[in-house]
Parts: C-alpha cells; sequence; structure tokens
C-alpha cells in the first residue's frame, strides 16, 4: 500500500449533516454555502480524518460474518477503535487491526482520536456465499482455443498468490482459515506466497465429492462449456474456443453447500491474448508535463488492457497492472520537451496513439511514426482524442471494417480514425455554421468529441459566442455515421470563456451526458429534455469549494449508472445516472498520494497507487474499492432508499437480431411497496421502424405490489406484391436503442435500466448449407469439362468450356442418373443447425444450361393463374443479367385469382420448397455437370447467408443464396454448397469431398 500522509479534508459526514440541518431550518442556499465553507477552512486546519478497511478478497460481495475486516487508520492522532457490541476488534489500540462481526446488520465503526474523526456505516452480510473461484489460462494457439484450470478457493484462508490471481498451479485451501485468519502464513497475507496453500485442495476436492461442477457461461451467446473429472491436482479443465465478440464470461457451480457455504459466481473477461509492446534499450521517457495528475486509458472491452502516462514514466499492462512493461520512444524522433509534453494517449489492441503537444503519434510493435496528411489527418493544431467508451462487442463485429474507432479534433476539424489507423475528415466548423444558422462573423470552436452509447453516433461538443467576453455558449451536435448526418441537439450552457471541458456519455438508451470543467459538473438526461448543474444537499454547485480548492481528475462511470468523480487531492464524490445530486465520500486516499481510478477485469472499481520513488517494482499498486460499501455507509445519514424491492428482466444481451417475419419478447417486473404506485416506463432511440405492444399484470399480497410487462416487438411491414422492394426494406432496416427503467429510482437502487440494441436487418451469423454434401474426403484438385453447345440457355457458336474451382464450389454430390433431385435448405448460426428453410426457393445453373426440368406442373402444385418461370421472366426483363431477373422484388404467387393471369398449368412449376416435393429432373441419355445457384424467393422471408463483410448492405443483402454442384453420371450425381457474397466476388471456401468424373455441382450464392 501507498505509504501514509497527513489528511486535513474535514469531517465529512460532519459536513453533510450540517448542510442538511441549515437547509431543514429554513436557512438559504446562499447562507449554507458560506457556513459550509467556513467550516471548510476550518476544517482544513484543525482535522485528521483516514482511515480504511479491507478484507482478504478483492470481491467485496462476500462482505460478511465469516469476513476478516481489517481496519487501518492514516495519521498520527490516533487513540482507539470505537467498535460496537456484536463485533470484536483484535487489538482496540492498534492503528492497524482486525475486525470480526458475528451479527449481520450495520455497525458503526470510528476511530477515537485526538481530532474528530469520520465514522462508517459497514453494512454487514449473513451470507452463505462465502467461497470463490480461482482460475488460470493457457492459450493453444495451433487450434486458437484456451485451456482454463478452475478450482475453489477461500479468500480467508488462501494463499497471496491466489488472492492476487498469480498462482500457476490449485490452490490447497480449508475451510477453517475463515474463522480464524491467523492460521494463515505471513506471505500469505501479504500477497507473496509461491505456493498455494494445501487447504484450497482439501476444499476442492470435498466439493467435488459433494456433487459441485464448475462450467463457463458466456454472457453475450449464452454458451456453456463443461469440464472433465477432477484432476489429481485438485483442479478442473475446460476446453473452450477463443473468442473476440463474447468476451464476457461467467464461473458457475452447482448449487453445493459445505458448512453451510457455497460458492460465489465469478466474472470475467476472456478474449485473445492481448500483448504489449517491449521496449529496446535505448528508448527514452515519454511522459506528461511535469507536475500532472495521473492519465489512464484502457481497452474499450478488456479494461485489464490498459496504460498508465505520469509525469515520469508511461506503463503499459494486460493483467490490470499486477505485470507492467514501460513505453517510450526511440531516439531522434522528438525532442526533450516535446518528450515531456504528452497531452493525450489511447492504447488499442494494434498500437498506441499519442498526441504530442498538437501532433498525434502512432507507436506499434515495429514503428513510432508521427501521422499527418497522408493517414488523413492533419499535422498539427489537433486537440484531443477520444475512443469508444462503451463495449458494444456483437454490433461493433459485426460491422468493424466499416466503422471508425478513434475521433480526432482541431478548433476547426473533425476527424475519424478506421482500420490501419487512417483518418477522415468528418465536418469543419464552416459546415456546422451552415447547420446552426449561425453567422459568419460568429465564433465557433470544436471543445471536444465523443461516441456516444448507440454504437453509429458520435457528438461534438462546440463553442459558440458572437462577441466572445467573459462567457460563451456551449451546444452539441450528434453526428449518425449511418446517414453521414449532423444534428443540432437541444443542449445548451453558459459556462466562463477559460472553463475547460469534458464530458461523457452514460449507459443509456437516450442521449445522457455528465459534463465537467474544473470545478463544476453539468448533465443532460432524458435526451436533454431535462439538464443542469449537480449540486450537494447543500445546493453547493463548486465541487472544487468542498475539497479544498481541489480540481476535478477523473470521472468515471460504468454501466450501471454510476458516476464517480474524482478530485485531484484524491477527495471523491458519487454521483447516479439520472439524480441530479452529488455526495461526497468518505475519505479513502491521502492528499499526496497519485492515484487514478480503472477497472479490474470483473469491471469493479479499483485504485491505482503511483509513487515515483519507491524500488520499480513497487512502483504501482491496485486496491479495489468498494464502492457499494462506502454508499451504504454514507446513506445511514442521509436516508436515501430505492422505491423499489426488486426490479428485474429477462434481458441478457446489449445486442438482438431481428428478421423478417421474427419478434422479440421482453419481460419486466418491478416489486414495490403497496400505494407507492410505480411503474415500468419503456424509451426508446432511433428509427421508428419497430412496431410493439406490452401486456401489464398486476397482483398484490402481503403489502406489496407486483407489476408484470410483457413487451413483444416486431415489424408489420408487408413485402409482398410491392413495386419498391428494395427501397421499402431500406427503410425499414436500421439499429433502434431500447432501455426499460421504474418510474421512480433513487441512487441506492441497483441498477436502473437495462439497455438493449435490436438491430433490424441481417444477421452475419447465419448462414445456409445444403443437406447431405461431404465437406471433407475430396481431392483438392481443380478439372475442365466441357457443355455442348445445345444445352445452353444463349446460343453460342461453339462449346463452352468449363473450369471447375474445388476451393471455390467445393465438393459435388454425386448422384445416380435416374435420380431427382431436391435441394434442402438449412439455416445454422455459430452455434449449429437452426431449421430448415420452408420458404419457397428458385435456382438456374450458372454456365447457362437448360437442358434439366422439373418433375411436377403448376397445376400439380395448385396453381389457379399461370406461375412465373424462367422463360417468363427473361422475356419481361430483357437486358437485366440472369441473377437479376427474378427475386423477391418482382415475385408474383399463382395461388390467387386477382394476381396473374390464365395460362398454361401444364407446364413444370419452377419454384421449389420443401414441403412441395417439386424435384429437378435430369437428361436420361447421358450424364453431365452442373452448377445452379440458389436464391430464397419469398420476400418476406430473410435468412441471410453467411457474409464476410457485414457492415455492407448490397442491394441483395436479403436474399438467401448459396451454390451447389452436381454431377450428373450415368451411376450417380453431387452436390455441395459454397457461400458467396456476390458484391465482392469473394467466396467461402469449404473442405471438399470425393471427385467422381463428370459431376452436377448445385451452388447457392449470397
Amino acid at each position: 500500500m501507498p505509504s501514509a500522509g497527513q489528511r486535513k479534508p474535514g469531517s465529512l459526514l460532519a459536513l453533510q449533516a450540517l448542510q442538511k440541518w441549515l437547509l431543514r431550518g429554513g436557512v438559504g442556499a446562499m447562507l449554507a454555502r458560506r457556513v459550509v465553507a467556513a467550516l471548510l477552512l476550518w476544517l482544513s486546519c484543525c482535522v485528521s480524518a483516514l482511515w480504511r478497511y479491507y478484507i482478504n478478497s478483492q470481491d467485496y460481495s462476500i462482505f460478511s460474518t465469516r469476513s476478516s475486516i481489517k481496519l487501518e487508520y492514516e495519521g498520527n492522532s490516533f487513540v482507539s477503535w470505537k467498535i460496537p457490541e456484536s463485533c470484536k476488534v483484535e487489538n482496540n489500540t492498534s492503528p492497524k487491526t482486525t475486525l470480526h462481526c458475528k451479527r449481520a446488520g450495520i455497525h458503526t465503526i470510528e476511530p477515537i482520536a485526538r481530532n474528530q474523526e469520520v465514522e462508517r456505516h459497514l453494512t454487514v452480510d449473513n451470507s452463505y456465499i462465502c467461497y470463490l473461484w480461482y482460475f488460470t489460462v493457457v492459450d493453444v494457439y495451433y487450434n486458437l482455443s484456451q485451456i482454463v484450470t478452475i478450482w475453489v478457493y477461500d479468500p480467508e484462508s488462501a494463499s497471496t498468490e491466489e488472492l492476487i490471481r498469480t498462482a500457476k498451479k490449485p490452490s490447497l485451501i480449508v475451510t477453517i482459515w475463515v474463522y480464524d485468519p491467523e492460521s494463515a502464513s505471513t506471505e500469505e497475507l501479504i500477497w507473496t506466497a509461491k505456493k498455494p496453500s494445501l487447504n484450497s485442495l482439501v476444499l476442492t476436492k470435498q466439493m467435488n465429492t459433494l456433487g459441485q461442477r464448475p462450467f463457463i457461461f458466456t454472457v453475450e451467446k449464452r454458451l456453456a462449456y463443461h469440464p472433465g473429472p477432477l484432476t489429481s491436482e485438485g483442479t478442473w479443465v475446460i476446453h473452450l474456443p477463443m473468442s473476440t465478440d463474447d468476451i464476457a464470461k461467467v464461473i458457475q457451480g452447482n448449487n453445493v453447500d459445505f458448512q453451510d457455504c457455497r460458492i460465489a459466481d465469478l466474472h470475467f473477461l476472456l478474449t485473445f491474448p492481448m500483448e504489449i509492446v517491449l521496449e529496446p534499450p535505448g528508448y527514452l521517457p515519454l511522459t506528461l508535463p511535469p507536475g500532472s495528475p495521473l492519465m489512464l486509458s484502457w481497452d474499450t472491452c478488456i479494461s485489464t488492457f490498459a496504460l498508465l502516462a505520469t509525469d515520469q514514466e508511461t506503463f503499459q499492462t494486460n493483467d490490470s497492472f499486477q505485470t507492467w512493461t514501460r513505453v517510450r520512444a526511440p531516439p531522434g524522433i522528438l525532442s526533450d520537451a516535446q518528450r515531456h509534453s504528452l497531452r493525450d494517449v489511447l492504447v488499442f489492441r494494434t498500437g498506441i496513439l499519442f498526441l504530442v503537444e498538437t501532433t498525434v503519434y502512432l507507436k506499434t510493435d515495429n514503428e513510432f511514426i508521427k501521422l499527418d496528411k497522408s493517414r488523413g489527418i492533419s499535422e498539427t493544431g489537433i486537440l484531443g482524442l477520444s475512443k469508444r467508451r462503451w463495449c458494444q462487442i456483437r454490433y461493433l463485429y459485426k460491422s468493424a471494417a466499416g466503422r471508425t474507432f478513434v475521433l480526432a479534433w482541431t478548433k476547426s476539424e473533425v476527424y475519424g480514425g478506421f482500420g490501419k489507423f487512417k483518418f477522415m475528415r468528418f465536418t469543419t466548423t464552416s459546415r456546422l455554421k451552415y447547420l446552426l444558422k449561425l453567422p459568419p462573423t460568429d465564433t465557433l470552436e470544436i471543445i471536444t468529441v465523443e461516441y456516444s452509447w448507440h454504437p453509429l453516433e458520435a457528438a461534438a461538443l462546440l463553442s459558440h459566442c458572437s462577441v466572445c467576453t467573459t462567457t460563451k455558449n456551449i451546444r452539441m451536435v450528434i453526428f449518425n455515421s449511418a446517414y453521414f448526418s449532423w444534428k443540432l441537439q437541444d443542449f445548451e450552457l453558459q459556462v466562463p470563456k477559460e472553463a475547460k471541458l469534458e464530458y461523457r456519455f452514460l449507459y443509456s438508451a437516450m442521449p445522457d451526458i455528465i459534463v465537467w470543467d474544473e470545478h463544476q459538473v453539468y448533465y443532460g438526461y432524458r435526451n436533454f429534455a431535462v439538464f443542469g448543474t449537480i449540486t450537494t444537499a447543500s445546493g453547493e454547485t463548486n465541487l472544487s469549494s468542498l475539497s479544498q480548492g481541489s480540481n476535478i481528475h477523473q470521472v468515471l462511470t460504468d454501466s450501471i449508472g454510476n458516476v464517480v468523480v474524482k478530485m485531484e487531492n484524491n477527495v471523491m464524490f458519487y454521483i447516479k445516472a439520472d439524480i441530479t445530486e452529488a455526495v461526497i465520500l468518505h475519505t479513502w486516499v491521502n492528499t499526496t498520494a497519485k492515484t487514478g481510478l480503472f477497472f479490474d477485469k470483473s469491471f469493479e472499481v479499483c485504485i491505482l497507487y503511483y509513487n515515483e520513488n519507491l524500488d520499480e517494482k513497487y512502483q504501482l499498486q491496485t486496491q479495489p474499492y468498494p464502492l457499494i460499501l462506502e454508499l451504504q455507509s454514507i446513506n445511514k445519514d442521509l436516508g436515501d432508499w430505492c422505491p423499489y424491492l426488486a426490479f428485474q428482466h429477462n434481458i441478457h444481451s446489449q445486442f438482438y437480431h431481428m428478421d423478417k417475419g421474427e419478434s422479440l419478447t421482453i419481460w419486466s417486473q418491478i416489486v414495490y411497496p403497496e400505494n407507492r404506485g410505480l411503474y415500468i416506463v419503456l424509451e426508446h432511440y432511433g428509427m421508428r421502424i419497430l412496431t410493439w405492444t406490452q401486456n401489464i399484470e398486476y397482483e398484490i399480497a402481503s403489502g406489496f405490489c407486483t407489476k408484470t410487462l410483457i413487451t413483444r416487438f416486431f415489424q408489420t411491414t408487408n413485402y409482398e406484391l410491392v413495386d419498391n422492394y428494395y427501397q421499402l426494406q431500406k427503410e425499414n432496416t436500421g439499429l433502434l436503442v431500447f432501455q426499460f427503467r421504474p418510474s421512480e429510482f433513487s441512487r441506492m437502487c441497483p441498477t436502473a435500466k437495462p439497455v438493449f440494441e435490436i438491430d433490424v436487418g441481417c444477421d452475419s451469423s447465419k448462414h445456409i448449407m445444403v443437406q447431405g454434401f461431404n465437406r471433407s474426403g475430396c481431392q483438392r484438385r481443380d478439372f475442365s469439362y466441357v457443355i455442348d453447345k445445345e444445352l445452353l440457355r444463349e446460343s453460342l457458336s461453339d462449346n463452352l468450356k468449363v473450369r471447375y474451382d474445388v476451393a471455390k464450389y467445393g465438393c459435388p454430390l454425386t448422384l445416380e442418373l435416374g435420380q431427382m433431385f431436391q435441394p434442402i435448405v438449412e439455416l445454422y448460426d455459430e452455434n449449429g443447425f437452426i431449421k430448415i428453410v420452408d420458404a419457397n426457393f428458385i435456382l438456374w445453373e450458372i454456365h447457362g444450361r437448360n437442358d434439366y426440368t422439373f418433375n411436377s406442373t403448376m397445376e400439380q402444385n395448385g396453381c389457379i393463374n399461370e406461375a412465373q418461370t424462367w422463360d417468363a421472366m427473361i422475356e419481361e426483363n430483357p437486358g437485366i443479367p440472369l441473377d437479376d431477373v427474378w427475386g423477391p422484388q418482382n415475385y408474383r404467387p399463382c395461388f390467387s385469382y386477382a394476381i396473374g393471369k390464365p395460362g398454361d398449368l401444364g407446364q413444370p412449376y419452377e419454384i421449389l420448397n420443401y414441403s412441395n416435393k417439386n424435384h429437378i429432373k435430369w437428361p436420361m441419355t447421358y450424364a453431365g455437370m452442373y452448377v445452379y445457384r440458389l436464391k430464397i424467393l419469398d420476400p418476406n422471408y430473410r435468412a441471410h447467408s453467411y457474409r464476410r463483410v457485414p457492415f455492407l448492405r448490397p442491394r441483395d443483402s436479403t436474399w438467401l443464396r448459396t451454390l451447389i454442384t452436381v454431377s450428373v453420371l450415368s451411376q450417380t450425381v453431387s452436390s455441395g454448397p459454397c457461400l458467396k457474397v456476390e458484391e465482392q466476388q469473394k467466396s467461402k471456401k469449404f473442405t471438399s469431398a470425393d471427385l467422381f468424373k463428370q459431376s452436377l455441382h448445385f451452388v447457392m450464392h449470397d
């Protein structure tokens, strides 16, 4: 831990109590602020109040009557601890001691010192969750899988290696350490043990005997991976694939009790290995200007992959700073002054961006270069860099190639950064003046740019003034990348001209923001319908006045609505999303420590300490911060309670696909005390291309009300018989963002609103296959064959020679000459088979063969009017490629008197369906090779084929196509599908099966 130092911020709880008393007594807000400011001035000279508490585990969710609570007082005025009768302390007069509370409840703990000290109200639970999972990961590159070794450990008796997650073998744990922490070795307590304890092995084997079996559950794709039997070393081993779009995982187990205790679920992040940059000798430090506070940057989805910039060095880690390397610049590129003028830094998997003075530099494994016009960005004048703050990994992975991942800006330009760190200018202030209808003589400057929660949007904060004197007006415009448009928002602030503003979008479907300068925090909630300045209980808006004049250093936001405002002197304030009042948290760190806030691999808040005066291996240290416990402590005096008892739902993912004919049902429920009148609110943001219905169920019992809301999302658009099929489809495709929230909530409510996206359109994870083909076993050897010119649809002077590309078309399926063939189309996603496609489809031979027919007639298939045929469609659409003459855009069914016209119903019916038993018939007098393309014909069916570039929305992206190769021999015929994206002329290669002589290849193509 960082060395102790004096801290004199005042008794924060006493300050809050005074504020509340002044306001309740009718004292005006102005007088209240003056009294508080005077009290702060006195307290800053006369009061020392800094003490903390810890448990052996980094997971404070098991803070219970079984926990050994370590108390630590920092300062010189300590006398003793004031402990309630329900708790016991090992040494009442030691500033560092261990506390045990044998009864659950809220226990007031206070150090007695020569000065008045802060008391904390610790909420101690009587939980049956006592043990934790521990795991190590071995990366296996030859098949892109990961081996996870899991065992159970007890944080009260675990070795230090287990507690800091550095153990390489299963630890050995006994539950006895839960009750007697002094039985642990010194190495375990200070987290330096080299070997796991024997107790973990005993506990794990005991749990296994009782029926415990862990498994890894993935949050997004909802997959489960199970282990084999317990190994002789006391571990379970699980094999699971590496993933970039399903990284959030949970280790869960069976409901097995041992000595009335169970194992807590472990939430963690696991993806491809994140490599850090190794520095060659001779490189030079790259730092912030002298005296600057710490600057942290981490990967959008993997918070353990992070970078810390200080005024002495820059460090990078891939394990939440358990280990780290220095990041330096090669000599000869930057001057000494430039190396100490770092203004901003962003870390990515493929490189690091540094903003040095007003120029952007890129550092990768093999280069350190300046970015300029050759990369599409200005060489100088860059004011800042921004990256995506929210991990919407499923949507971004779906469209990664077409989305920006970094933003940069000058006073007058905004740039978007794409793959390989190439930029494009998005807009200028001249264009924005035209958008805002401002006079050309007005001053309009870009302050900062941020990505919103919506994955297609970013926003620019603008400074505007007609005559710039002492203040400036702040406006906001939002950029939508789908339409490449900027839209002015109903948000306006007036701030001092010299104010330096930053902001963040909160976890919300609506554009909710938190804006701050050096002293104040502003808010804009519910799509800017509500905006203003964050206040404290006394009405004070200047947070610096409540923290000895210190400036705002860092604002940390998370996905459950928590907002922590950290000052440069380590005073922290707490704000809840949608709440307009801030509360000051208990002092946790002394004013002299250099710290920053970040998230660990379980996305819990941690404090990172930096001390350049220590030995290099000890300069960085991390400590979990019990935010929820600290909130519960200050709430004992504030009396802020959540208005509902429970708010539940079945929203398990941030991202849902919805295709034609599909629907999504969401269940939500709220339980609250009788007569409170609460209800569930549904809010949405984006295009109105979905319809939804809601059904409310209500019941009351034992003084509590339960409201259950069933919401069904669907589309009502009918694409049959329309003249503007493609345009209608485009208008009804897009991304919407929704959230459910209780009608009332407070800062003490756990999760106020689940947020999720519905992507209406193509699901890139789905693809089609033809039943019955063999993907392996055939020779990977191309061959050629000749088609007689008499067998072709178009007249040619010579026979057609065709080269069969096995890599492109796959292996043919060989059938007997007289055997008819009906393709059975199956729909798959990344998890396997979904269903058989039951929609109508058509097929045609891609090389122009026309020597095949169908075994049933229009009349036999129930037609009333003449059905569409290839010959008729070609005649109706002269000059159009065969691929485009017939499809869902112009399909007309033959089963209605009102559609079509009478004709010869004895013609072959050329439309196939899984249920209509229509088959392809081959010539009986010769063998042949056929390569077919298949297209889904039903305009209201959109089961998309596999697409390599999911961000494209090509004209035929709603067709289901694939390729089938069939080889008709005197004995047999073959079939095997190959999937392609037609617009890019790229094929998906499949492993092939045995090729027989001349085959008929049936190909379905997307």
